[in-house]
């Protein structure tokens, strides 16, 4: 049975992300790190997560965006909470006819409140729109809950998997991948 993202609440929206979302999208992605990657990284680098330090990186990143590249966050009753970004593959510094998530995070007091599902279901929909034929994603071998959460979207993993680092410690990724346009 397909169980894709279904309709979200009325008190929640997703839109595309503007400049003036920074700072709110950086704190959700530092603290879905810590709380995600909790005991799959080094605890001293997660502590050491600064959403201050990020949101000048994302501000970098979304002025100078690729084209095809698409932020958006969710709302819950005009709040932020959530930010997903997707765009072309990336096969090295190739940009592929694929899409590929790139990212989501939501807020970890607002999990299993369908803000994922709203982002990944917005995120799949215009990916089907501008044509893609799949869309690919990498998630830390490790993340369960995440691959649970792909898996009930539709997403399979594909077989690829790549190796991944941070201090030392090695966080491998596996690549998950969802035909695009119906099937």
């Amino acid at each position: 049975m397909d169980e894709r993202p279904r309709s979200p609440s009325p008190a929640l929206r997703v839109r595309e992300m503007v400049l003036a979302d920074c700072p709110r999208v950086a704190e959700i992605r530092v603290r879905g790190w810590q709380t995600a990657y909790k005991g799959m990284m080094p605890q001293a680098y997660l502590d050491g997560l600064d959403p201050a330090d990020d949101v000048e990186r994302l501000r970098a990143r979304f002025e100078q965006a690729v084209e095809g590249v698409v932020n958006l966050v969710a709302e819950w009753d005009g709040v932020v909470v959530g930010w997903a970004c997707h765009g072309p593959y990336r096969e090295g510094e190739v940009r592929t006819a694929e899409a590929e998530l790139y990212a989501i995070y939501v807020d970890p007091d607002r999990l299993a409140r369908g803000v994922g599902r709203a982002l990944l279901g917005e995120s799949v929909t215009r990916c089907t729109a501008a044509g893609h034929g799949r869309m690919l994603l990498w998630v830390l071998q490790e993340n369960t809950n995440a691959r649970r959460f792909y898996e009930k979207a539709g997403f399979a993993p594909d077989g690829t998997e790549e190796p991944f680092e941070v201090e030392g410690t090695e966080v491998p990724e596996v690549r998950y991948a969802l035909v695009l346009g119906g099937s």
